[in-house]
């Protein structure tokens, strides 16, 4: 008779004829793969592959200004330590996240003669934000709400025209704005100010 042990440490009677021929594989191994080699937090920067975080950064980098005199460039990411462990985000409602800081080098070019030549350069790690972490079971902490799935909303990219309906002005007047979503960079917004004058909000 075959014993095999479940979560809780019960033992489990098997009363099979036959023997176990395949042994149940790791199901989680698959997700739990994925989001290491999206993050590739153990691989030194130097040898990391052109995938998932790495990948999303090599694609925005270098920025060059207008002018061209200044390019920034990516050198490297880490993540830190999450904060609170997954049970104290579960009890205090938070998101089981690590902080994401990028250095960036800062090239300030003298484009006076015709060679380009380097005439300053500036490293500093940048404060990028916050990405969530997958458990061990291969879910996520959001909020303090074990999820396996993250939604996330996402508008496509445009010039969008809206009105307020005739609620924001005292006479009903139609008050028209505009919301410009780019593929990259920040929001704008144009909101109607004092007559004819427009204001343009960047979020």
């Amino acid at each position: 008779m075959a014993y095999s042990y479940t979560e809780k440490k019960r033992i489990r009677k098997s009363f099979a004829k036959r023997a176990s021929v395949l042994d149940v594989p790791f199901l989680l191994a698959t997700q739990l793969d994925s989001y290491t080699q999206f993050l590739q937090v153990d691989i030194p920067p130097s040898t990391r592959k052109g995938q998932g975080l790495q990948a999303a950064f090599s694609s925005i980098f270098p920025i060059v200004s207008h002018s061209g005199n200044a390019r920034l460039e990516f050198v490297e990411y880490r993540l830190g330590e999450p904060a609170f462990d997954v049970k104290e985000c579960q009890q205090r409602g938070l998101t089981f996240a690590s902080p994401l800081r990028a250095k960036v080098r800062l090239v300030i070019l003298d484009r006076e003669t015709n060679n380009e030549k380097v005439k300053e350069v500036k490293e500093q790690e940048v404060y990028m934000g916050e990405i969530p972490l997958m458990t061990t079971t291969g879910s996520f902490v959001i909020n303090g709400t074990e999820r396996v799935i993250v939604s996330q909303l996402h508008r496509s990219p445009g010039v969008f025209f809206e009105h307020d309906r005739g609620k924001t002005h005292s006479s009903g007047k139609l008050l028209f704005s505009a919301r410009i979503i780019p593929y990259r960079a920040m929001v704008g917004q144009n909101r109607p100010y004092r007559g004819h004058q427009l204001r343009l909000y960047l979020f």
